[in-house]
C-alpha cells in the first residue's frame, strides 16, 4: 500500500508541475489578416513591427491596388481588415453587409510626388510635372487609373498641369502604386507619378528624387478602412484599427508623408 501510494504521489506531483509549466507558457498570439492598398507597403512595416511588440497578436498582409482589393473582399476573401487609399470602396463594402457594423474609419489623406532616379537629368525640382512633356521623356510609369485611386489622381494632376495631351501617350500603368514607382526604379520609365509615402521610405529616397505634388492639383485622396464582417478574430482586428489610429500609428503614417484626418 506504501509503495502505491507513493506512486500515486508521484504521479500527483508530476501533473501538478506541468499544470504549472503550461500557465507558465505565453498566452496564445491571434492573427489578423490585412488587405492593405499598396501605398501603405512602407509604412505598414513599422506599424506592425511596434503595434506587434504591445499585443499578443501577428499580422500578415496582402497589398495590392484598392479596386482588385475590393473585387476580391467582395469574393469574400479571407481578411479581417481592409485599408482603402479610396474611401469609396470602404463606403462600398460597409454599404452592401461586408463591413462589421460601425467599424469603417478614416486613416489617412494621401499624397502624390513625381519622382525620378538620382541620377536622371530630368528637372524635377523646377520644372514639376511640366518635365515630363519634353521629348527626351520617353516613358512615365502610373499606377493604373482602372482601380487604383493614386492612377486617377495621377491623371488628374497632368491635365491639372495641362500636359496631360502630350504625356498621355507616354503612360506606362503599373498594377499598382508600389509597381508603378518599380517601373521608374528599375529604368523602364524615366518618372513616375506616385504616392509620396512609398518615396518618403529611407530606401527609396537613396535612390531618387521627388517633388510634392500639390494638394489642388487632383481630387482629395481620402483613405478609409473597415473591419470585415467573417473576420477570424474581430477583437484583434479592431484593436489593430484602434492602434492605427493612436498616436503612435498617427505617428508613423505622418512620418511617411501622409496627412492626417482632423489636421
Amino acid at each position: 500500500m506504501g509503495r502505491i501510494f507513493l506512486a500515486w504521489a508521484a504521479l500527483a506531483a508530476i501533473a501538478a508541475a506541468a499544470c504549472g509549466a503550461a500557465d507558465r507558457r505565453p498566452p496564445a498570439r491571434s492573427t489578423v489578416r490585412v488587405a492593405a492598398a499598396s501605398d501603405l507597403n512602407a509604412a505598414m512595416g513599422d506599424v506592425i513591427a511596434r503595434f506587434s511588440a504591445a499585443h499578443a497578436v501577428d499580422v500578415s498582409v496582402s497589398y495590392g491596388s484598392s479596386g482588385t482589393l475590393y473585387a476580391q473582399l467582395l469574393n469574400r476573401a479571407p481578411f479581417d481588415i481592409f485599408f482603402s487609399a479610396d474611401a469609396e470602396y470602404a463606403r462600398q463594402l460597409a454599404a452592401r453587409g461586408f463591413a462589421s457594423p460601425g467599424s469603417d474609419f478614416v486613416y489617412a489623406i494621401g499624397r502624390l510626388a513625381l519622382w525620378v532616379k538620382r541620377e536622371s537629368p530630368i528637372d524635377v525640382e523646377h520644372e514639376g510635372l511640366q518635365a515630363l512633356a519634353a521629348a527626351s521623356v520617353a516613358h512615365v510609369s502610373i499606377a493604373n487609373p482602372q482601380h487604383a485611386p493614386y492612377g486617377r489622381a495621377a491623371v488628374a494632376a497632368l491635365r491639372w498641369a495641362h500636359v496631360d495631351e502630350r504625356v498621355q501617350p507616354k503612360l506606362v500603368f503599373g498594377e499598382n502604386v508600389a509597381q508603378a514607382l518599380q517601373f521608374a526604379e528599375t529604368g523602364a520609365a524615366d518618372a513616375a507619378i506616385v504616392a509620396r509615402s512609398l518615396v518618403s521610405a529611407p530606401a527609396v529616397q537613396n535612390r531618387g528624387r521627388w517633388l510634392a505634388i500639390p494638394a489642388e492639383a487632383h481630387p482629395r485622396l481620402e483613405q478609409r478602412g473597415v473591419v470585415l464582417e467573417n473576420a477570424s478574430d474581430p477583437q484583434a482586428a479592431r484593436a489593430f484599427r484602434d492602434f492605427i489610429l493612436g498616436g503612435d500609428g498617427r505617428a508613423i503614417l505622418e512620418q511617411y508623408g501622409f496627412l492626417l484626418p482632423g489636421r
